[in-house]
């Protein structure tokens, strides 16, 4: 039997649009590319050759139009996996319910995530200007502990072997491990990319170890989290959304995959804030491989 979305669970605006987003059904494409700053979206859309829509509604902003033939939706999520969890909910919403009638729909239709953002190294072989393809992401949020059917999706021996190593604290969210799509890996990454395991804090100084007036109560998390190794794979950078996206997505039965431009190692204390050419060539990487 096909599920009912009340008024309450599924927020539609009196114009059609989905409440968040402020977008309507026939506004999304299949290929959805999502990026942190909203001030990154018209960075993404002056590659489109014609754009459909441009939509800002509070800190989010959608735009869809057409890059060499391919019919792609860009939205800015704004920062955290709570704000991710809005995003593609919302986005899967658009999709695969009946505005009309608030059912389910009877054919489901796939969606394609790739994340573009910026992100800190934590090894030495991802330097300042590295593109890291997150393959597995690490959970610090907790996003996915709400959702049933979360140990159906994760990787459990890993996380279990990342908690013993970390000597997790019960006052922390159990750390969730998620693996991005393998073929939307090999499309994007390809043979020019790092894969690796990308860790999404919930925070920016506290939760990805930076101290600045007030002390951490974890104070050697990033020294554990450097060396810890899993069946050859390293923890290789910081983020913020990659587990929240790729969790939900495997959830519901999409594509999704988050790259990141490194713009500070944590490792060796360097950093740089004129990135710019860099996250350009990555756009236009994405655009052509999505």
């Amino acid at each position: 039997m096909k599920r009912y979305f009340p008024e309450s669970e599924l927020l539609i605006e009196p114009n059609g649009a989905i409440y968040h987003l402020g977008v309507k059904p026939q506004q999304l494409a299949d290929k959805v590319i999502l990026v942190g700053d909203p001030n990154r979206v018209p960075k993404v859309a002056a590659f489109f050759d014609e754009t459909e829509c441009d939509i800002s509604a509070r800190e989010f902003r959608t735009i869809t139009g057409t890059y060499k033939g391919k019919r792609i939706t860009v939205v800015g999520t704004g920062i955290g996996c709570d704000n991710i969890d809005i995003v593609v909910n919302e986005l899967d919403a658009l999709a695969n319910i009946d505005f009309a009638t608030r059912y389910e729909k009877d054919h489901f239709r796939q969606l394609q995530f790739v994340r573009i953002g910026t992100c800190g190294g934590l090894q030495e072989y991802v330097p300042t200007g590295s593109y890291i393809c997150s393959q597995k992401s690490i959970g610090f949020d907790g996003l996915l502990n709400f959702y049933e059917g979360r140990n159906d999706v994760c990787d459990l021996d890993f996380e279990e072997k990342f908690k013993q190593h970390m000597n997790w604290s019960p006052l922390l969210c159990a750390p969730y491990t998620i693996d991005a799509d393998a073929e939307l890996v090999e499309r994007i990454a390809q043979d020019d990319m790092v894969r690796g395991v990308t860790i999404s804090c919930g925070g920016f100084f506290g939760p990805q170890g930076r101290r600045l007036r007030v002390p951490l109560a974890f104070p050697k998390q990033n020294e554990l989290v450097e060396t810890f190794e899993y069946n050859g794979m390293r923890i290789t950078n910081f983020e913020m959304e990659s587990s929240a996206l790729a969790g939900l997505a495997r959830l519901m039965g999409h594509k999704a995959v988050t790259v990141c431009l490194v713009i500070a190692n944590r490792l060796v204390k360097e950093a740089t804030m004129d990135y710019n050419a860099r996250m350009k060539e990555l756009i236009q990487t994405v655009l052509d491989r999505i």
